[in-house]
C-alpha cells in the first residue's frame, strides 16, 4: 500500500521559521528514499500512450496540466513507477489506491499526502527534492512567483510535476476527452471497459496530437483501443442465367 505522510498542521502565521520546520520533517520522514538526481531526460510512457507526446515519454523537470481524472493520473504514473520511480500524490483524499494499482502503479513506491490544506505547494516543494514525479491537486490560487520559483526548482531538481488544474508553462495539457462506456445493454449489463481519446497539445505542438486508448481495460489498466473494422459490402449474388457460370457450379 502507499505510504501516507502526515499533513503539515496549520500553523498561526506564515515565516521563514515555521517554513524550515516544515520542510526539514518532511525531508526526514523521506531521508530513506534519498536519490541522484536523474541523468535521463525523459520519464518512461505506457506504450499504449505513445504518440501523445512528440517526446518518448514525460520531459524531466518539466510540469504537465492533467483533466482531474484518476484514469490519466494512473496511466501517467504506472510506467515510471514499474522502471523504479518513487511517486507521489499531493491533495488527493478520495484517491483509490487499488485502482491505481490495478492501472500498473506500484504501491511500494507510492507516497500520498492526502490532505495538505493550504500548504500544499510547500509540500510539493519540499517532496520534488527527493521524488522524481509528484502529481498534485491546487486547493488554492498560487502567486505567480511562487509558481516561477517551483518550476525553476523542478528543472533543478529533475522533477516531473503533474497538476490536475491549468498551469502555467506547462510543458503539455493532456484532457480526456470522447469518452465511451462498455458493457451496458438495453437496460441491462455492467459496465466492463471504457474508451476514451486522449489529446495533448502544447508550446511545441499547437495543433496537438490524440490517441485512442482503453482507459481502464476490463482488467483495469490501460490499452490500446482496437481498431474498428470496417464493414465490407457483401458480394453481389452470382447471376445463375450465365452460362459460363452454370457449368461451374454445375
Amino acid at each position: 500500500m502507499g505510504t501516507a505522510l502526515p499533513a503539515p498542521a496549520a500553523l498561526p502565521r506564515e515565516s521563514v521559521a515555521s517554513r524550515a520546520q516544515e520542510v526539514h520533517r518532511l525531508r526526514s520522514e523521506i531521508s530513506r528514499m534519498q536519490r541522484r538526481r536523474s541523468d535521463v531526460p525523459f520519464l518512461p510512457l505506457d506504450p499504449a500512450l505513445e504518440g501523445l507526446l512528440p517526446d518518448p515519454g514525460l520531459r524531466v523537470g518539466s510540469a504537465y496540466s492533467l483533466s482531474p481524472s484518476p484514469s490519466l493520473l494512473g496511466a501517467l504514473l504506472a510506467a515510471p513507477s514499474q522502471k523504479g520511480s518513487w511517486c507521489a500524490i499531493i491533495g488527493m483524499p478520495t484517491i483509490g489506491v487499488e485502482a491505481m494499482s490495478d492501472l500498473g502503479v506500484e504501491l511500494e513506491r507510492l507516497i500520498l499526502v492526502p490532505d495538505p490544506g493550504p500548504r500544499w505547494l510547500t509540500v510539493a516543494v519540499a517532496l520534488s527534492e527527493v521524488i522524481p514525479i509528484i502529481a498534485v491537486h491546487p486547493r488554492s490560487r498560487v502567486a505567480d512567483a511562487d509558481i516561477a520559483r517551483l518550476n525553476a526548482r523542478l528543472r533543478d531538481r529533475g522533477c516531473t510535476l503533474l497538476v490536475t488544474a491549468p498551469w502555467p508553462q506547462s510543458e503539455a495539457t493532456i484532457r480526456v476527452e470522447e469518452t465511451e462506456w462498455h458493457g451496458l445493454g438495453s437496460g441491462w449489463g455492467l459496465l466492463s471497459d471504457r474508451t476514451v481519446t486522449l489529446r495533448a497539445s502544447g508550446r511545441r505542438f499547437e495543433s496537438g496530437r490524440r490517441v485512442r486508448v482503453q482507459m481502464p481495460t476490463s482488467l483495469g489498466r490501460v490499452d490500446a483501443a482496437p481498431v474498428a473494422l470496417r464493414p465490407v459490402a457483401p458480394l453481389p449474388a452470382p447471376d445463375l442465367s450465365r452460362p459460363g457460370l452454370l457449368a461451374v457450379a454445375g
